[in-house]
């Protein structure tokens, strides 16, 4: 994978937020392979893979229910990327960790993405930071939307794939924010919903430890909803994300 990489010619790259395409396909590669045996365990199941089959290079938005902070996304970098390159509902050989989809982006808190070196590096991997209105440091808060968040998921959603968690939280009592709907209002993306199952169950939620092998858990890659959402009011929107969600 390393002699690929720097064979590359265009490793000293950009992507639009500045990161150098290199590394990130680097990081990319590292994580998904200290990753990978929990995911090719027979544990783990994968549905609705051929939903990401013929899906535009651009402006995909992928909504999914929230539940560990850091391995929600580190499942879905191994499925998108497996899926792209072919695979069914499977991700057993690694093959696709070598040239990863690198326009591949998910929203992340500021907050928790900037208090360790390994969440420093998993945002490198693609995190599109935002600044959470309602919460802060485990206190709720009320606060303006930073005026450059929205145009950060634009600007990825121009260049690729964004996830997304409309929640912005763990807690399934929590109501959907009004920020997913604004994203999908403004950009009318194309919405993949996504549902995770039994993670709370295999992971730790708020870091990187596997706590228990022998759950089983699931990820399912529901059909793309080709609706035009533009005419939609912003609550309709919300009611239409918890019914996705749910």
């Amino acid at each position: 994978m390393f002699i690929y990489l720097v064979n590359n010619k265009n490793v000293l790259k950009k992507n639009i937020f500045g990161q150098t395409i290199f590394l990130k396909r680097l990081i990319i590669g590292f994580v998904g392979l200290i990753t990978h045996r929990t995911f090719r365990s027979k544990k783990f199941e994968i549905k609705g893979s051929k939903n990401l089959f013929n899906l535009p290079e651009t402006n995909v938005l992928f909504v999914s229910n929230h539940q560990t902070y850091f391995y929600d996304v580190i499942a879905m970098l191994h499925v998108l990327n497996s899926s792209v390159k072919g695979r069914i509902d499977s991700v057993k050989r690694p093959k696709y960790l070598i040239n990863p989809k690198i326009n591949l982006y998910y929203i992340a808190s500021l907050e928790t993405m900037k208090k360790s070196l390994i969440t420093k590096l998993l945002t490198y991997a693609g995190a599109v930071l935002v600044q959470r209105s309602w919460r802060d440091s485990g206190e709720s808060v009320s606060r303006d939307i930073r005026l450059e968040d929205p145009d950060k998921i634009k600007l990825a959603l121009k260049d690729g794939w964004v996830i997304t968690f409309p929640r912005g939280t763990t807690d399934n009592s929590k109501p959907i924010r009004k920020g997913t709907a604004h994203i999908i209002k403004t950009n009318n993306p194309l919405i993949v919903p996504i549902h995770l199952k039994g993670f709370k169950a295999v992971f730790q939620r708020n870091g990187l430890r596997v706590i228990n092998r022998k759950k089983d858990f699931s990820i399912e890659i529901m059909k793309p909803l080709r609706i035009d959402m533009t005419k939609k009011s912003i609550e309709e929107i919300t009611i239409e994300l918890e019914k996705i969600i749910n």
